[in-house]
């Protein structure tokens, strides 16, 4: 019985079956639950984290912040903001790059579009929580969230131009299909 299931499931056509456009769902996927993850973990454990933020910080206390408690208060708090950051854009991108790679597998297909597109909001929408959380987790130990922020330029800029640009051309193949029909009428 188990068999005939199993074979009902992996016959016929319909699905995707690209394997890079499934890598690119994966990472809209696994966006979803870096951002719910990260919600757990905040609710689960945030006098852990804010712990974690605040003996980073006291480990450079006379280096980096002067002795200065004020300083380094302001910034752990902003990192704990950047946690939150981190969980809502892993929530909200992983969410609207499984969409927007949905509406293109359904509209005019064209492979390589689709597969260069679903790769960069798979990327994107992984990378860019990732980026609030590395900074996040680095602004302490460096004095400032500015510092952690341009430390981790290398994974911001191209993460979060993938999506932008991924939404984007979205929008165009849509605009252009509906301007396409109109023609056919």
């Amino acid at each position: 019985m188990a068999d005939n299931k199993q074979e009902s499931c992996s016959s016929g056509a319909s699905g995707v079956q690209d394997p890079v456009i499934l890598l690119a769902i994966l990472m809209a996927v696994l966006a979803c639950l870096f951002g719910f993850g990260i919600g757990g973990a905040l609710g689960a454990a945030e006098d852990s984290i804010e712990g974690f933020l605040e003996s980073s910080a006291k480990a450079v206390m006379e280096t980096v912040y002067h002795g200065d408690d004020g300083k380094a208060d302001k910034v752990t708090s902003k990192a704990k903001r950047y946690i939150i950051r981190a969980h809502l854009h892993g929530g909200v991108m992983g969410t609207a790059a499984l969409a927007l790679i949905w509406v293109l597998l359904t509209v005019r297909p064209c492979r390589i579009r689709n597969r260069v597109l679903s790769l960069a909001l798979g990327a994107g929408a992984l990378g860019y929580p990732l980026f609030w959380l590395l900074s996040a987790l680095k602004a302490p130990s460096l004095g400032g969230t500015g510092a952690a922020k341009e430390s981790l330029r290398w994974l911001a800029i191209p993460s979060s131009g993938l999506f932008l640009l991924g939404t984007l051309a979205v929008v165009a193949v849509l605009v252009r299909g509906i301007f396409a029909s109109k023609r056919a009428e």
